[in-house]
C-alpha cells in the first residue's frame, strides 16, 4: 500500500490527532507535512506573538516526531504545489488533515479537497479543534444560534465528545524523506527580539500544553468559579495558546476536567467543573459564529451598528495600546499583554470595554491590535470577544453597559496587586487609590512618587462624560 500525507495546521500534536490516527490506521509509510503560507490566510494572516509561537510549536513536534523515527516536512506555498509535490516524491496516495473553521480555510481546504480529488488522491478531513461541529448545531427552525445559553444547551445533548486516543506507537516514514526547508527560513522569529517576555512566560509544544493543564487541575480548578475573574490571582487555565495551535485537544481537555470530579468529589467541585466547560462552551461558540456569519471578522452582525459613528484618533489609540490610558487596570493589562502576548480575560473585556465606549474607537482597530499581540490570537475568539464588548455581535453585551475600570479594578484587583506588577510607576500608592491615583491628595502622591503628566499619564478621559457621549452615539443610531 501506498502511503499517507498528513497536513498538520492548527493540530500541532500526536495525541489525539484525528488526521495522523487515520494515516497510521491505513497503514504504509506516513509524511506529516507543514507548509508555511500566510497569503492563503486572506486579511488574518498570522500576527507576530501567533508566529513567535508557532515556530517554537514547529520546533516541539518536529522533535516528537524524530523521537518516533520520523519528521515533520516544511514547505512555503502554495499549499496545493508544495502537497503536490510531496506526492510525487514520495508515492503517497492520499492526504488527511483536521478542520479549521475560517473562511478564507474553508475555501482554500475545499480547493484542495477538490484538485486532489480529480487526480485520483483519496483526500479526508477530520474534527481536531472543537467538541461540535458548527452545523451539528441549529435552532428549530434550521438557522444559526445567535445567544449562548440556548447554543450551549443544544451542545450539552451532544456531549460528552468521544474519548481521546493516545498518539500512535509506530509512525513509519518512506524509503527516503522529502526534501524540508528548515523552520528558521519562514522567518517566524522577530529580527529584533522583543520576545524575551514571551519566553518567560509559556512553554509552547504539546508537553508544554500537557503541563499547563496538569496545573490548572491541580491549582486552578478547585477555586475556579470564585477566582477566574481575579487577573490578580493564578486562576486561570492558561490553555488558550496551547487550545489554538492544537497543542492539546479539546476532547483531551474536557475528559481530563470532567475526570476530576470522579476522583475529587464535591459540590463545590462540580461547580467549578460546570464553570470551566461552560467557559469551552464559549469557545465553541465563537467557531460557530464564524462559521454561520462569516463576515463578521470585519464587519458587525448586528446591522445597525454599521451606522455607528466611530472616532478616528491615532493618538489616543495608541496611548491605549502603550498602556497609557491613566487607568490603571486598562494600562496594567496593555502592558501585560505586550509584555507576554496573553492578557486576563476579565481585563480584556476592560480595555476593550474603554477603547469602544470611553475612546469611541472602532472595535476592528482593538480587533487588529489583539490579533498581533496575543500569542492565543484566534480569529472565531477574537471576533466574538470584540463585538460583545462592543454590543455589535451575538448574544452581545447591551451597548449601554460601560464598563467603569476603577469600580473594576477595585472589585477583580481589590488590592491592587495585578496593577502594581504591571504598572510598577504606581506601586507605592495606598490601595484605596490604586486605582484612581488622580484622586490621592498630592503630598500623598509625591510621597508615593507618581507625578501625574510626568511618569504616569492623566486619566484620557473622564470615566462620567465619556459614558455619557458613549450613550448618545448609541443614541443615534437607534432613531
Amino acid at each position: 500500500m501506498s502511503g499517507s500525507i498528513v497536513w498538520f495546521r492548527r493540530d500541532l500534536r500526536l495525541a489525539d490527532n484525528p488526521a495522523l490516527l487515520a494515516a497510521a490506521k491505513r497503514g504504509g509509510p506516513v509524511v506529516c507535512l507543514f507548509v508555511w503560507a500566510p497569503e492563503e490566510e486572506g486579511d488574518w494572516a498570522p500576527g507576530a506573538a501567533s508566529r513567535w509561537w508557532l515556530h517554537q510549536s514547529l520546533t516541539q513536534l518536529d522533535a516528537s516526531l524524530r523521537r518516533r523515527g520520523s519528521q515533520l516536512t516544511l514547505r512555503r506555498g502554495p499549499t496545493i504545489e508544495a502537497i503536490q509535490d510531496v506526492l510525487r516524491t514520495t508515492g503517497c496516495d492520499a492526504v488527511f488533515w483536521n478542520r479549521v473553521y475560517e473562511p478564507d480555510t474553508i475555501q482554500r481546504d475545499a480547493m484542495v479537497k477538490r484538485r486532489l480529488r480529480e487526480a485520483g488522491i483519496q483526500a479526508e478531513s477530520f474534527n481536531g479543534s472543537l467538541l461540535v461541529e458548527p452545523w451539528e448545531v441549529l435552532t428549530g427552525q434550521g438557522r444559526p444560534y445567535q445567544v449562548f445559553t440556548p447554543f450551549w444547551k443544544a451542545c450539552a445533548a451532544r456531549l460528552p465528545p468521544e474519548p481521546p486516543q493516545p498518539a500512535p506507537a509506530n509512525l513509519p516514514g518512506p524509503p527516503m524523506q522529502p526534501d524540508s526547508l528548515d523552520v528558521s527560513e519562514f522567518g517566524l522569529e522577530p529580527t529584533i527580539d522583543w520576545a524575551g517576555g514571551l519566553r518567560a512566560a509559556w512553554t509552547p509544544g504539546e508537553e508544554g500544553a500537557r503541563a499547563a493543564l496538569d496545573a490548572f487541575l491541580s491549582s486552578g480548578l478547585p477555586a475556579y468559579a470564585d477566582s477566574r475573574n481575579r487577573p490578580d490571582l493564578p486562576s486561570t487555565s492558561r490553555l488558550s495558546p496551547h487550545l489554538h495551535f492544537g497543542e492539546i485537544s479539546i476532547r483531551s481537555v474536557w475528559h481530563a476536567v470532567q475526570g476530576h470530579s470522579q476522583t475529587r468529589r464535591g459540590e463545590r467541585l462540580d461547580e467549578n467543573i460546570r464553570v470551566f466547560c461552560s467557559e469551552l462552551g464559549w469557545r465553541e461558540f465563537g467557531h460557530h459564529l464564524l462559521y454561520h456569519f462569516p463576515f463578521t471578522c470585519d464587519s458587525p452582525l448586528r446591522e445597525e451598528f454599521r451606522q455607528f459613528f466611530w472616532r478616528s484618533d491615532r493618538e489616543r489609540l495608541r496611548a491605549w495600546q502603550q498602556g497609557r490610558t491613566g487607568y490603571p487596570i486598562v494600562d496594567a493589562g496593555m502592558r501585560e499583554l505586550w509584555q507576554t502576548g496573553w492578557m486576563h480575560n476579565r481585563v480584556r473585556m476592560i480595555a476593550a470595554s474603554f477603547l469602544v465606549k470611553h475612546l469611541l474607537i472602532s472595535w476592528t482597530e482593538g480587533a487588529r491590535w489583539f490579533w498581533d499581540t496575543l500569542v492565543d490570537a484566534d480569529l472565531a475568539n477574537n471576533t466574538l470577544g470584540w463585538q460583545w464588548t462592543a454590543g455589535c455581535g451575538a448574544d452581545a453585551a447591551p451597548y449601554f453597559r460601560v464598563f467603569n475600570p476603577i469600580l473594576q479594578g477595585k472589585k477583580f484587583d481589590p488590592e491592587g496587586g495585578y496593577v502594581r506588577r504591571w504598572v510598577p510607576e504606581l506601586r507605592n500608592v495606598p490601595t484605596p487609590f490604586i486605582h484612581c491615583p488622580w484622586e490621592l491628595p498630592l503630598q500623598q502622591r509625591v510621597q508615593a512618587g507618581v507625578y501625574l503628566g510626568e511618569n504616569y499619564p492623566s486619566p484620557l478621559v473622564e470615566h462620567g462624560a465619556a459614558r455619557a457621549e458613549a450613550l448618545e452615539a448609541w443614541a443615534a443610531i437607534k432613531k
